[in-house]
């Protein structure tokens, strides 16, 4: 079999790839990136999404869900409509959604409100969440709590807490997913975040086209960099790229459900 590579965060609907997607999708064939998970955030780019999904099946799969700073877009009708996107087959998660506090916010208010109205979407649903937390995982952690949020399985996306944090995440069934920053030369928590988490608590992704890994920082990312994270984890618990591959593929088909 081989390796087989899960990016479980990239946003190939982004306009980064409006000339050459093609390309990227060879580029990541042949990175052995066979598995991607392209995630909405707002309802014109979850249908993006979905569409994508539709064009790739089996190989690109679709999240769905509307981010914190987008929140203001959100209404009953545009919750109807995710809804109804997200009863799709294709769509494995309902994401990425959130806090988000960095810079100039959306009311905190309605970035609580709309984020557990799409953790309820998620429980209804039976999917898992793909979480979004920037400064503010202190709120984010009560409202996942109260809300029991990872009941059908959540990710901390682009996580980049201590270890104490994931600790806690962990135990209460949420499973941690690294991205570029883990390669960063001033990376300081997540190396020992990684030693840390046992291998199949892991996912790997890009969050393209942002993120870019070393040595590439500050370049347009796409998911076959996801390679570039999968060492830095194999160097740092010290086993094999293709273990490290095919534990986290196999740790994302089950969070996602993928037979």
């Amino acid at each position: 079999m081989g390796k087989q590579f899960f990016d479980t965060h990239c946003h190939l609907q982004h306009e980064a790839y409006d000339q050459d997607l093609q390309q990227v999708l060879s580029h990541c064939q042949e990175a052995q990136v066979d598995y991607m998970t392209v995630v909405g955030w707002d309802y014109p780019s979850s249908l993006q999404a979905v569409s994508l999904a539709q064009q790739y099946p089996g190989r690109i799969f679709a999240a769905v869900g509307v981010h914190p700073q987008d929140c203001l877009t959100w209404n009953a009708e545009i919750a109807a409509d995710l809804f109804a996107l997200a009863q799709k087959s294709c769509v494995v998660a309902i994401g990425e959604i959130g806090l988000d506090y960095y810079r100039d916010p959306s009311p905190k208010e309605v970035q609580a409100q709309v984020f557990i109205e799409q953790i309820h979407m998620a429980k209804e649903l039976q999917k898992p969440i793909i979480i979004h937390s920037r400064d503010a995982h202190g709120p984010l952690f009560d409202i996942v709590k109260k809300e029991a949020a990872a009941q059908f399985g959540g990710i901390m996306h682009c996580y980049s807490g201590s270890v104490e944090m994931a600790r806690q995440l962990l135990s209460s069934g949420w499973t941690i997913s690294l991205a570029g920053p883990l390669t960063f030369k001033n990376a300081r928590q997540l190396p020992e975040v990684v030693n840390f988490v046992p291998l199949d608590r892991l996912l790997i992704e890009t969050d393209s086209p942002y993120m870019s890994p070393e040595p590439l920082r500050g370049k347009r990312n796409d998911p076959s960099r996801v390679t570039y994270i999968a060492g830095k984890i194999a160097e740092i618990k010290g086993v094999s790229l293709e273990e490290v591959a095919n534990i986290t593929t196999q740790n994302a088909k089950q969070i996602f459900h993928i037979v």
